[in-house]
Parts: C-alpha cells; structure tokens; sequence
C-alpha cells in the first residue's frame, strides 16, 4: 500500500491522539517550509499563473456568462496546472501536496469556479487512478489527463445518497461472458461534467460473500463518451457560475473488466481516500480566497472616509481585519502542516484534511461577508466582487462531505480507540480473577491520565504560555472523552450534539497546535521573538481564542440544555411551525 495513503488502520493521526490524550508533537514536525530549490520552483509555477489570470481571467464575465472561455481552458492546459499532481512517468508535473495546494490556493485567491475546475478533475477526478489505477490503466488515462487533453470529474453523489455512500443505487453488474460490466444509475451535482472526458464512478456491484448474495460499492473508470453515457442540463447555481455542473445519468454503459479501479468492495475506500487530497485542496483554496477579499476590503477600508477620516481607522472595523487575519494565519498553517504529512507518508492524515476543510470553509464565507460590510452599501452591489464572493464561498461547507458530516467523522473516528478500550475493561471485569493484571494496568493508566497532562517539546519559549493552554485542552478533552463514553457507552453514535463538541474542540485544538508550529518555525527562522512580532502576534491571538473555544465545547459535554434543544427542535418538525405563536398570530 502506498506510504502517502491515510490508511488509519496502520498510521498514527494526531487528531485521533486527541482523544487518548496523546500530544503526538512529532507528527507535526517539521514544519514543511520549501528549501530554495523548492521556493524557485513553486515562484516560477505561480508567477505563470498570475501571468496568465491576468490577461485571461474575467471573473465577472464568467459569472454572469456561467462558462468559461476557451482562452481560459486552453490556458490552464498550455501551463501544465491539470497535470500539477501527476506522476512525471505519466506526464505529469509530480508536484508534492505542498506545492499542489499552493497552487490550488492561488488558484481560489483569483477565481472560485477555476479552482473546483482545477480541483474536481485533479484533486479527486483523477486522482483514483493515480493512487490505485494498474500501470495500464496509467498510461491509458493519466497521460491525456496530464496534458489537460481530456478532463476528469467524479461521480459519486446521488439523490438518495450523499455523504452516505452504501445507500448508492447505481449498479454495475458483470457480463455473462467476464468482459465487462453493464453500468446503470445516475450521479447528481457532478463538477466538471460538461468539459469530461473520464469520469471515477462508483457503483454497487453483486457479488457472493460466504454463500451470500452482496452488493459491494466499487470504483470503475468510465469513458465520458461511451455509449450510454447523458449528460443533465447545466445547474443554475448561487455562485460557482462558471463551473460546470450537471447530472450524468449512465445507461447500460458497457465498461470493460480492465477499467474496474481495484477490487470489487474496494470502492468506498478508494473514495474517502480520494477526497481526503480533495478536503485539503479546498482547504487551501478557501484560505487564500479569504485573504484576497479581505485584502480587496483593506483597500477599500483605507481610502473611505466617514467623520474625516478612513473607515480603517476605526477599531470596531480593525477588529475585523485582525481577527480574519489570525484565523487566515492559522488556516494556512494547518493546511501547510497537513500537507507535509502527506509529503511525508506514513501517517494519517484523514481527520486533519476534515479538520483543515471545515476550519477554512467557514472561514471564507465569513470572510466574504464580512469584507461586504466593510465596504457597505456599495458591497451589495454588482459592480463590485463583494456579493460575488460571498455566492461563491458558500458552496464549500457543502463540498465534497458537508462540515455536519466532517465534525461526525471526527468524533466518531476520534472515539473508536477509546470506546475499544474501555470495552475491552469491561470484558476484563467480569472475570476479575483472571484480569487482575489487565485491570490494574487499566486503573493505573486512568490515574496517570488525570494527574499527568501532555507537554509541547518542540515549541519555542516565547510560545510557552500558549503551548501549555492547548496542553490542557487535550487533557481535558481526553477525560471528557471517556466520561461521555462511560455515560453513554454505545449511544453515543446518536448524541450528535456532543460529537459536533468534541470534533469543534478536536479542530481548534490542531488548528492552534498547527500555528504553533508555524510561529516557532519562523521566529527560529529569524533570529528570536522580536524578529517575528508579526507571527508572535498572530500566535497570541489565534492560541488563546482556541483554547477557549475548546474549553467552552468540552466544559457543555457536561453541562448543557440539550433537552430544551431537542424539545424544541422535535416539537418544530412534528407541527411545522418553528416556534411559539405570537398574540397577534391568527
């Protein structure tokens, strides 16, 4: 299995440490700076890019037009941006997930429908067949993918089946003679669709498991022009205009044996490792998409005056700009620190990019909105990229996993090893005689997990305070953890309102660990504290805001108005009505 593969059945995940307990500091490690050969690089990848947004890309065109223009597609071609991340042996750039991501975040900065363009055929189109496809299937695909001669979407979502793939209705069902496979069903909301060439699709295939009849989700390459293969009408979108997005409905499509990617029940793997590359990208993207409104709004801020003076002067619009600022600081840096996991290999990185997504996802939108309040009235407008940028932004706490089912995820992945082990005590003590070794190990570990809380190691001594509080917000999640777990046990996969506390407590904490790591990197990088105020600075904001807000979420795991919340809630869905009438209702 590849190294660079999450695979959490085999790595360790910070994220995951979390919930034990653990500071897992080495995961973190080294902060994935680009040595210069890197640098120039990466600089001569993105001054090609500026160069041709600049003379190419009309934002405001391509929204109001909802396509782009051939000098567009073509462009991104000419560059090699659609074989960034595939292997040279394939034609490919082979950029790294550093550089990848970079990319794909200036790439967002610019144009919010280029980037799900470059990001659904790169990012997740393809990207199966590069992390699973056979050398054949390689060189069949990769090569006419690379050169942005045919363009990749994938297929997963379907009316009836979300986030939650096992309930997919598309079948591919084997020919007779072993051949290939008669693929029926239709896929919803699919990027790229109109531009594809090849298509991931995934699909229930029949199969028999100890004498059983199954159906197993698995991963099939399918030519976008293959007999059978219709598209839907281009959807009518809030923002992304330009992307092109549509339903893709396959009948009886023949698809030969050698184009099933992996095994048969192989798929549902293949697809949340695909999309774990996808949540990075538009974490990225996100990022710096937040930092080029704001930016926008900073211009604005300081040539508009009120009272004789500009906008900026003033501290309620300052706090604005600083707090976006810290949050963008901290963004950048998990998805940096991530994406060096993924460099690295041998470790996963699964919960991090869900991480990473929700955090710069919900970051953007607020961005958008409120770069559109600094610029007021004329924010509104058209003319301006304000209102454009907050339609764009708010697809991405919907893409690719909504941020409910990211925060799920979290949890309930976060839990399994402590779940496992309390479990495995609980087994241990109905035959104390027998388990008096396992027991007493059990107790001694308890103890020693609520007196000893987890250090930072590595952190530098200006941050010392701040390492401490994300230390203690790890402690205290640990024995929140298991308190809910002895609470709760087994229920514990419906109480939603606790899962969502410890995954936000879970994201600010890496969030935070992340710009730790960034701000001792760069104030080691120059020379002490006072050489970095900037980064210092960012530091002591994002840390503290954090850990408070992980304390909040933990501290509710115990004391809470969930019972008002569900009352209130179930009594709105059994009535329809959202809340009590007023005097003056009829």
């Amino acid at each position: 299995m590849p190294s660079h593969l999450a695979d959490p059945d085999h790595n360790l995940s910070f994220t995951r440490g979390l919930f034990l307990g653990d500071l897992r500091e080495d995961l973190l490690l080294p902060f994935p700076a680009p040595d210069k050969e890197g640098l120039e690089s990466l600089t001569a990848i993105l001054d090609s890019y500026r160069a041709f947004a600049k003379a190419h890309l009309d934002t405001r065109k391509q929204d109001h037009d909802g396509k782009f223009s051939d000098a567009v597609l073509a462009g991104m071609a000419e560059l090699g941006l659609m074989g960034l991340n595939i292997p040279e042996a394939y034609g490919g750039f082979g950029a790294g997930a550093i550089v990848t991501n970079r990319v794909f975040g200036e790439i967002g900065a610019t144009d919010a429908a280029l980037a799900v363009y470059f990001g659904a055929h790169q990012s997740i189109g393809c990207k199966g067949i590069t992390l699973f496809g056979t050398e054949d299937q390689k060189q069949r695909w990769l090569t006419s993918c690379a050169s942005g001669a045919r363009i990749a979407g994938f297929c997963l979502t379907e009316a009836g089946s979300g986030s939650d793939a096992q309930a997919m209705r598309t079948s591919a069902v084997p020919s007779a003679d072993g051949s290939h496979y008669l693929l029926n069903g239709q896929k919803i909301w699919i990027s790229n669709a109109g531009y594809a060439g090849v298509f991931t699709v995934f699909a229930k295939v029949p199969t028999v498991v100890d004498g059983k009849a199954k159906e197993r989700v698995t991963a099939f390459i399918v030519d976008a022009h293959a007999p059978g293969v219709s598209l839907g009408k281009i959807e009518e979108k809030m923002g992304i205009k330009a992307s092109d997005t549509r339903s893709v409905s396959f009948d009886n499509v023949q698809v030969p044996v050698a184009d099933r990617l992996g095994d048969v029940g192989q798929g549902f793997k293949i697809a949340l490792e695909v999309l774990n590359a996808g949540r990075l990208g538009l974490a990225a993207a996100s990022t710096r998409g937040a930092q080029a409104i704001l930016e926008v709004a900073l211009a604005h801020a300081k040539q508009r005056e009120q009272f004789g003076r500009s906008i900026g002067s003033f501290e309620m619009i300052q706090r604005k700009f600083a707090s976006l600022a810290v949050d963008v600081y901290a963004s950048d840096a998990a998805w940096m620190v991530t994406a060096g996991m993924v460099d690295r290999g041998g470790i996963d990185f699964s919960l991090e990019t869900a991480a990473c997504k929700v955090f710069g996802s919900e970051l953007v939108f607020r961005a958008a909105s409120e770069a559109l309040q600094i610029a007021g009235g004329i924010g509104y407008s058209k003319e301006y990229p304000y209102e454009q940028a907050l339609r764009d932004s708010r697809i991405n706490m919907i893409f690719e996993g909504t941020n409910e089912i990211q925060r799920a995820l979290i949890a309930l992945s976060g839990l399994q090893q402590p779940g496992e082990e309390l479990k495995a005590i609980g087994k241990a003590f109905k035959d104390p005689l027998r388990s008096i070794g396992a027991i007493g190990s059990f107790l001694s570990e308890r103890v020693k997990k609520k007196l000893v809380k987890p250090e930072f190691e590595q952190v530098h001594a200006s941050l010392a305070d701040e390492a401490a509080m994300i230390a203690e917000n790890i402690h205290d999640l640990a024995l929140a953890v298991e308190r809910a777990l002895l609470r709760h046990g087994k229920e514990i996969i419906e109480r939603q309102f606790d899962q969502e506390r410890m995954a936000n407590a879970a994201i600010d904490i890496y969030l935070a660990a992340c710009t730790l790591v960034r701000a001792s990197w760069a104030i080691e990088q120059a020379g002490g504290p006072e050489k970095a105020p900037a980064d210092l600075d960012h530091a002591k904001l994002f840390v503290p805001a954090a850990s408070r807000r992980a304390r909040r979420a933990v501290r509710a795991m115990d004391r809470n108005q969930d019972a008002r919340l569900k009352g209130i809630a179930e009594r709105a869905l059994a009535s329809g009505v959202l809340t009590v009438k007023l005097p003056t209702d009829a």
